[in-house]
């Protein structure tokens, strides 16, 4: 365990929250953690973590805060008000935002937490829960260099961090991977399916893709959910998409063209009306599938 600080609070205990902080539980650190539903956090609660009712009591109580919230809106969020994260920073504590968030939004935070003498590193990650569970993630990180290096012991707890340049900077990396992260995920899906239906077995077409030199550490990871999405996504469609629009504003704002970006959020936009937007983004294989069945009976 690292010297100092040894307090860490969790505003967001969803999948990838919530297995961090059984991480740094399962390490000896005192957690403190909030969630929108209390219910979600109980087998944590149960395991050690001190719940606190509002963001503000988290970020009270730590010295090292997390957050890990879904979208920009649920950020801001937890951040204002009387009862946000805000309200309960002062000097010498640090926020670590491991959310995949805008970097507009991630600076303009950073921005305000500076006011308090407190610090924000934004530090996204690569990885879903069988990584966090390992301890194996990848933490892309923004911010002071000085301020990494103090918490940099810490972050070692979830995985490898490394320190990528300015504010925002961590969030548009992660950015640039997730590109890669529904590409490939979407080029498999289109290959199996075409393996398919020229009459491979599809199980057989699968373990020969990923085992070739297309397959991906991820791609490998998912084989086993791709014919058999699990009900509780490590990464659902919803996040995904999310992910592929933040990544092609940024460009748009670059200058920067990102064609197989540009399909990708086209499918994913599909695969959301289709009902799979809370499954996870091995179920591009079952979307394909199911709009190779509407071609065919419209053909």
């Amino acid at each position: 365990m690292a010297d100092a600080p040894t307090t860490i609070g969790f505003v967001g205990l969803g999948h990838m929250g919530g297995n961090m902080a059984a991480r740094f539980l399962g390490a000896g650190y005192r957690v403190y953690g909030t969630n929108r539903t209390r219910e979600r956090a109980q087998g944590l609660i149960e395991d050690g973590l001190r719940w606190r009712d509002t963001a503000r009591e988290v970020a009270a109580a730590a010295d090292v805060l997390f957050t890990s919230l879904p979208d920009d809106d649920a950020l801001e969020t937890a951040a204002a008000g009387a009862d946000g994260i805000l309200s309960g920073l002062s000097a010498g504590k640090t926020w670590i935002d491991v959310s995949t968030v805008s970097s507009r939004v991630s600076r303009e935070l950073a921005t305000r937490v500076r006011a308090s003498a407190a610090t924000m590193l934004d530090a996204p990650v690569s990885g879903s829960i069988p990584q966090v569970q390992a301890g194996t993630l990848t933490i892309m990180v923004g911010g002071d260099e000085r301020e990494y290096a103090r918490v940099e012991p810490i972050l070692r707890v979830l995985g490898t961090p490394i320190l990528v340049g300015d504010h925002g900077h961590g969030q548009v990396l992660k950015l640039a991977i997730n590109i890669s992260l529904g590409v490939q995920m979407l080029a498999l899906a289109e290959g199996l399916l075409l393996a398919e239906h020229a009459g491979i077995d599809t199980k057989l077409a699968l373990d020969v893709m990923t085992g070739s030199a297309i397959g991906s550490p991820m791609l490998k990871a998912r084989a086993p959910i791709v014919l058999d999405p699990p009900a509780d996504a490590w990464f659902d469609i919803r996040l995904m998409h999310k992910d592929i629009g933040l990544a092609l504003d940024t460009a748009r704002q670059l200058h920067v063209p990102l064609p197989t970006a540009d399909r990708a959020a086209e499918i994913l936009t599909v695969a959301r009306q289709l009902g799979y937007e809370r499954c996870d983004i091995a179920a591009l294989f079952h979307v394909l599938e199911q709009m190779s069945d509407q071609q065919a009976k419209a053909a």
